[in-house]
C-alpha cells in the first residue's frame, strides 16, 4: 500500500456519513499538505522514519475510506457506520501519535505547523448522523429477523427498507438505481474469502429486496412530494411549501447540509420567534411558520388569533409537530455538544425569581414609605426564601450559576458572549473578597473548564478576535479564584493559547501571554504548553520585540526553563542568542538571567552560554545594574560556569569583571556578596596559577578539567588589581 497513490474525493460526492467524512477529510487534506516538508526535513534515526512511514500509511487508509463512501453501497455504509466511526478516531489517533513524535526531530520551522495539525487533531470530533445511526440500527435488526427460526416476515422487511431508504436519501428512480449498481459493484469485488463471503451475502440479500420491492418503494416515497422527507413535514395550503420545509429541502445538498451543521452559531430557523433560544419542541401552524409549542399556545391562550410573524388571520389553530425541523436541531445541537432545556421548565425557575424579586421590591417600597408604625413583625406572606436556610440559600445560587453556565455553552452566540462578561464579574467578586476558591461562583470547575474551552474552540473557528480575548481573560480570572482549577485544564486549552499566540492581534497575543504565565508557574503544566507549541510562538515574540509582549514571554519562559527537560529544548531552540540583547534592558534582565541562570544545569546549556557570541560580555554588564536579585542571578550562572573549566573562567576574566565583583562584593545583597567573593576566590586560583606556569618553562600545563593550556591573559591591569585585593592575604598565608 505505500507506493499506491489515492487522490481525496469531494466532500460532494461522498454518499454517507458525509459530516465525518468531512472532518477527517479535512485532518487528511491538512497532513498530505506538510507532508512533502516533513519527508525533505526527516530525520535519519530509526524512530523518525518510523513515524513518517506510519504517517504516510495512516494517510492512504484514510483516503481509501473516503473513497469507499464514495462508491459503496449507501445501504452497506450505514450498516457498517460504528465500524467507520471506530476507524476515523483511530485515524485520528495515529495521526496525533505519528506527528508528536516527528515534531521533536524538525526544524522549529515546521513545528509550529505540526502544532496547529495536533490542535486540530485532538479538537477534532466524529459523529454519526443520527439518521444514518437510526437506519443502521433498522438494517441490523433486519438482518438479524432474516436468520430468526421462524422465517422471512416479508412485510417486516418492506417496511424496514422503505424505512432506511427514506432515511438515507434512496427516495427517486436515480438514486435507486445508483445503489443497485454500487451493490453490484462491491459483489463483484469480493474474492471467496469468509469474510468477503459474508460481506456478499449481505450484499445479494440487500440487493435482492432493492429489486422486488424497490419500485414501489419508491413510488410511495412520491405519492406526496418529492420524497418522504417532504411527505412527514406538513404544509399550510396545496400549493406551497412552508419556508421550514423549502429549508430543509435545500439542505439536502450535501454541501449545504454539512455547512449548516459546521456553523457554530445556530441558523435563525432552529430559533423560536418568541424566545430567540432553540426550540424544543417546534411545531407548524396554520400560516406555515413554525414556533415552540410553549409559547405558540401561550400566544393562542391570550386570545390571539393571527401568525406573529406574518400577522396575517389564521383559518385556524391547529399545531402540528415538525419533526423535520426537530431532527435538523437534532443534529445540530449533537454536532456541538448542546442539550436544549424545556422551556416548560425554565419558565417555572423564571417564576421564582420573579416571586422573589417582586417580594424584594414590595420590601423595599415599605421601607421608603416612613410610616410612623413599626412593620418590622408584620409578615409579607409566604415569601419562599424567609425561611431558607444557609444551605438552602447555597443551593439556589448554585443553581443560579449552573444555569448561567447553560448560557455559556447553549445561547445563540452574542448571548455567550455576554455570559462571558457576567461570569468575569463573578469572578473579580471572588477574587476581590480575597477567596481563593471563587465564593462567588458555585459552579463545578471541572464543568466550567469544559465550557470555557468549547467557548474559546467556538471563538477561534468564527474568527472572532473580540470572543478570544474575552475569553483568555475568563480563563485568567477562573485560574486566579480557583487554586484547583488549573488540573482540569486540559490539552486542547493549552493548543488554543498556543495559537492565539500566533496572531496579529497584539491584545489577544497578551492575554494569552498572561494565562500562561499563570499556567507555567505550575510545574505539572510545563509539559503540556512545550507540546503544544507555544515555545516556537514565543521565540517569534522575542524576535518582533513588541512592548508589553517581551517581558510576559521572557516570563513564561523563565517558569518553563525551571523543568529539566523543558530547559533543553529552550536551550536547543536558539533561545540565548536572543537573550543577549534583551539582558541590556533594566526591566528585562531578571528574566534572561533566570532563563540562564536554570540552563546552566545541564551541559548543553553551559555550551550554549559560553559560545553564544555576546553572551557571557552581557551577563558581566547585568552586574552593573542596581538590581541585587539580578546581579545575584548574574553570579549564579557566572559561578558554575568557573567552577566547572578553567577556559571559562578566562573568558570571563577577558570581559574585565574584577571592578563588577568589587561593587557588588560590598554593595550587593548578602547572596549576592557571597557570590562575588567566591568567584574572586576562583579568579585568584587561576591566575595564581597561571603565573606558577609562566615562572617554570618547564612545567606541563594540568588541570582535570582542561584537556589543554589555556592563553595566558594579556591584562595585566586585572591581575595587579587581584594582587591588590589578596595581596594582604597572601601575606597572611
Amino acid at each position: 500500500m505505500g507506493n499506491q497513490v489515492v487522490e481525496l474525493p469531494s466532500i460532494l460526492s461522498i454518499k454517507v456519513h458525509r459530516r465525518m467524512c468531512s472532518e477527517l477529510l479535512k485532518l487528511v487534506r491538512s497532513i498530505s499538505t506538510i507532508f512533502p516538508e516533513l519527508e525533505d526535513a526527516r530525520p535519519r534515526c530509526s524512530s523518525g522514519i518510523g513515524a513518517l512511514c506510519m504517517l504516510n500509511e495512516t494517510t492512504l487508509e484514510a483516503k481509501t475510506l473516503l473513497q469507499r463512501c464514495c462508491d459503496h453501497s449507501v445501504l452497506y455504509l450505514a450498516l457498517t457506520g460504528d465500524a467507520l466511526l471506530s476507524r476515523c478516531s483511530k485515524y485520528r489517533n495515529l495521526f496525533d501519535q505519528s506527528l508528536s513524535q516527528i515534531k521533536t526531530m524538525v526544524p522549529v520551522v515546521l513545528v509550529a505547523k505540526i502544532s496547529g495539525i495536533i490542535a486540530d487533531l485532538r479538537t477534532a470530533e466524529f459523529h454519526l448522523d443520527p439518521a444514518e445511526a437510526e437506519a443502521g440500527k433498522v438494517l441490523q435488526e433486519l438482518l438479524r429477523r432474516s436468520n430468526s427460526p421462524n422465517g422471512f416476515d416479508k412485510d417486516a422487511a418492506i417496511a424496514a427498507i422503505r424505512n432506511c431508504s427514506s432515511l438515507l436519501g434512496i427516495v427517486s428512480q436515480k438514486a435507486l438505481l445508483i445503489e443497485k449498481r454500487s451493490i453490484k459493484k462491491m459483489i463483484d469485488s469480493f474474492g471467496e474469502r469468509e469474510r468477503e463471503r459474508g460481506k456478499r451475502v449481505i450484499l445479494i440479500f440487500f440487493l435482492d429486496l432493492l429489486k422486488k420491492y424497490g419500485k414501489g418503494m419508491v413510488s410511495a416515497a412520491n405519492v406526496n412530494g418529492s420524497s418522504d422527507l417532504e411527505h412527514h413535514l406538513p404544509v399550510a395550503s396545496p400549493y406551497r411549501l412552508s419556508k421550514e420545509v423549502e429549508f430543509r429541502i435545500d439542505c439536502m445538498s450535501g454541501e449545504a447540509e454539512i455547512g449548516m451543521l459546521s456553523r457554530h452559531v445556530p441558523p435563525e430557523e432552529f430559533l423560536c420567534y418568541f424566545s430567540s433560544k432553540l426550540m424544543f419542541d417546534p411545531v407548524i401552524i396554520a400560516s406555515g411558520e413554525t414556533y415552540e409549542r410553549m409559547w405558540i399556545e401561550k400566544w393562542f391562550e391570550d386570545g390571539n388569533g393571527t401568525c406573529p410573524k406574518t400577522k396575517k388571520k389564521l383559518p385556524n389553530l391547529s399545531l402540528t409537530s415538525n419533526t423535520g425541523m426537530k431532527l435538523l436541531i437534532t443534529k445540530w445541537c449533537s454536532e456541538h455538544g448542546i442539550s436544549v432545556l424545556d422551556p416548560r421548565k425554565t419558565l417555572v425557575n423564571n417564576m421564582w425569581e420573579t416571586c422573589s424579586n417582586s417580594i424584594a421590591s414590595i420590601t423595599s417600597s415599605l421601607y421608603n414609605l416612613n410610616l410612623p408604625v413599626d412593620y418590622s413583625n408584620v409578615s409579607l406572606g409566604s415569601c419562599p426564601e424567609s425561611d431558607l436556610s444557609n444551605t438552602e440559600m447555597t443551593t439556589l445560587q448554585e443553581d443560579d450559576d449552573m444555569k448561567l453556565l447553560s448560557k455559556l455553552s447553549e445561547s445563540p452566540w452574542d448571548s455567550r458572549c455576554n455570559t462571558v462578561e457576567d461570569i468575569k464579574k463573578l469572578l473579580k467578586q471572588g477574587n476581590g473578597n480575597g477567596n481563593g476558591n471563587g465564593s462567588a461562583f458555585n459552579i463545578p470547575p471541572k464543568k466550567f473548564a469544559h465550557s470555557l474551552l468549547r467557548f474559546l474552540r467556538d471563538a477561534y473557528n468564527l474568527c472572532d478576535t473580540a470572543a478570544q480575548i474575552s475569553g483568555c481573560e475568563l480563563l485568567l480570572e477562573f485560574l486566579q479564584n480557583d487554586r484547583d482549577g488549573i488540573s482540569y485544564i486540559k490539552k486542547d486549552a493549552y493548543n488554543l493559547l498556543a495559537l492565539f499566540l500566533d496572531t496579529d492581534e497584539h491584545e489577544l497575543v497578551k492575554h494569552a501571554l498572561l494565562a500562561l504565565k499563570v499556567l507555567s508557574s505550575h510545574r505539572k503544566c510545563g509539559k503540556n504548553i512545550a507540546s503544544s507549541g507555544a515555545l516556537s510562538a514565543i521565540l517569534n515574540i522575542l524576535d518582533s520585540k513588541i512592548p508589553g509582549h517581551l517581558e510576559l514571554a521572557l516570563h513564561v519562559l523563565s517558569n518553563l526553563s525551571s523543568n529539566l527537560d523543558i530547559s533543553s529544548s529552550i536551550v536547543s531552540s536558539d533561545v540565548v542568542s536572543k537573550l543577549v540583547p534583551l539582558s541590556e534592558e533594566q526591566e528585562l534582565a531578571g528574566h534572561c538571567m533566570a532563563v540562564l541562570r536554570n540552563a546552566c544545569d545541564n551541559e548543553s546549556g553551559r555550551l550554549a552560554i559560553t559560545e553564544t557570541q555576546g553572551c557571557i560580555a552581557s551577563i558581566v554588564k547585568v552586574l552593573e545594574m542596581d538590581d541585587h536579585k539580578t546581579q545575584e542571578d548574574a553570579l549564579s550562572i557566572l559561578l558554575p560556569l568557573c567552577s566547572q573549566r578553567t577556559q571559562y573562567c578566562h573568558l570571563i576574566m577577558d570581559e574585565g569583571i574584577f571592578s563588577n565583583l568589587l561593587s557588588v562584593s560590598v554593595n550587593g545583597n548578602n547572596g549576592a556578596k557571597a557570590a562575588a567573593l567566591e568567584l574572586l576566590r576562583i579568579l585568584r586560583d587561576v591566575i595564581e596559577a597561571v603565573e606558577a606556569n609562566n615562572a617554570d618553562p618547564d612545567a606541563s600545563w594540568s588541570h582535570e578539567n582542561s584537556p589543554s593550556p589555556p592563553p595566558v591573559p594579556s591584562a595585566p591591569k586585572a591581575q595587579g588589581l587581584l594582587g591588590r585585593v589578596f595581596g594582604k592575604k597572601k601575606k597572611k598565608t
